[in-house]
Parts: C-alpha cells; structure tokens; sequence
C-alpha cells in the first residue's frame, strides 16, 4: 500500500468543512477591508527566496524543497508566500497604478521540518500584503482585520504583541552592537548560531540554544550591555 508523504496528511469530511468555512469567512472579512486574492505559483525560482527571506535564515539553509528542473533552473516549493507576491507586484508592474493594493492569498507552503502534532512539511496558510503604502496606518488595520478574522471565528480573550528592531538610520547600530555583544561569547555558540552571527545577527535571535535564551530573558539588559561593549569598540 502506497502512504502518503512523510510530513503531509490528506483533508477528509467533516474536516474539510471546516476548512472550507475558514476560507470562506477569510474572503468575506478581507474582502471589507477592500482587499484582493491574489494565487502566486507553488513553484518559484530559488533566488527569489534566498533574496527575500535571507541567505542567513533557517529556511533557506535548512527547510527549503529545492531541485533543479529539466531545464537546468534551481526552483523551489515556497515555503511561505510573501516573497512570490512580491515578485508577482513587481513583475506585472502594479506599481505603476500609482495606489496602494491590498492583497491576500490562501494556500500550501512547503517546509522540510520534523514533523510533529500540528506541525507538518505541506502546510496551509493565509496571509495578507499590503505593497505600496509604508505608514503605521497601514500596519494598524492589518491588526484590526485579523482581529476581526479570528473573532468570526470564536477566537476570544486575543491580544497582540508589537516588536521593532528600530528604524533604517538606527538598525545598522543595533546589528554591530548585537555583533559584538555576541561575539564576546562566542565559544557559547554552536555552529548554526556562529554561522547566523556572521551573515545576519539578527537570526541568533531566534536561536533555541538554551543559553542564548537565557541572556535573552533579560532584553533591557543584555542590549544595555550590548550598546556599551559597542561604545568601547568605537573609543578603542
């Protein structure tokens, strides 16, 4: 008897029902907020998402479904969406409507992850994109939207939780800080963080070494520290 693939599972009724009225109340509820469904590809080239999500990332090193096709081209089942509809703004010119377009999509991303209760390698997803338009404005009605999404869907008690990594002209101060923080203690670091500490600092954030988690319970701290480790650098 032939299974299905590690990692991915098939939707039968009732459960697919449900599914169905998740979608359906997505496409109501966006489509209020003025927004537009856009379906990108499965297949992408592989450079779009090393580009986009970072040669440094997890997802590119070690998550991506990569292969060259019979043509010799390196493509890439998505593993997420943002990156393709963003390539797909850029190539069929929207931009050059000269407004904002609200977009929003529903579909399979694919991950090579282990496989564990509620995670798996083909996963669905559905996401919303504003490309255009820049201000906080903006960022505020995607919130309101998604609370309005889960709320019709009987989510109750929900709250957000809003980070920054601080502004253009103030982020390339924090990577250096966070570098050299980070390299005072390096021989902490295994080698995927290493790695992540000399292409894009920012990545030894979400590290799950347990010692890295624990400097960073103390975030007031530790980038207090961080910015005076990089203020000696810059007297020295």
């Amino acid at each position: 008897m032939i299974e299905s693939v590690k990692g991915t599972r098939d939707l039968l009724p009732p459960d697919t029902r449900i599914w169905n009225r998740v979608e359906a109340v997505a496409r109501d509820v966006f489509a209020l907020y003025g927004y537009d469904e856009v379906r990108t590809p499965v297949l992408e080239s592989t450079e779009l998402f090393v580009r986009s999500v970072g040669e440094g990332t997890d997802i590119v090193h070690k998550e991506m479904y990569t292969f060259t096709d019979r043509g010799g081209r390196s493509v890439t089942m998505r593993p997420e969406n943002t990156a393709g509809v963003a390539r797909a703004y850029v190539e069929h010119g929207l931009a050059q409507a000269g407004r904002p377009w609200k977009l929003w999509y529903a579909g399979p991303q694919f991950r090579y992850e282990r496989p564990q209760k509620g995670r798996y390698r083909e996963f669905r997803q559905i996401g919303a994109e504003v490309l255009g338009p820049s201000d906080a404005a903006t960022d505020a009605e995607v919130l309101a939207m998604l609370f309005d999404f889960l709320g019709r869907l009987g989510f109750t008690g929900l709250s957000v939780s809003l980070n920054s990594v601080g502004t253009v002209e103030e982020r390339p101060g924090f990577i250096q800080a966070l570098r050299a923080w980070f390299s005072s203690k390096v021989d902490a670091l295994d080698a995927d963080d290493r790695r992540r500490l000399e292409e894009n600092p920012l990545r030894v954030l979400d590290s799950k070494n347990p010692k890295i988690a624990d400097w960073l319970a103390d975030p007031q701290g530790w980038q207090s520290r961080a910015r005076d480790l990089e203020r000696r650098e810059v007297l020295a």
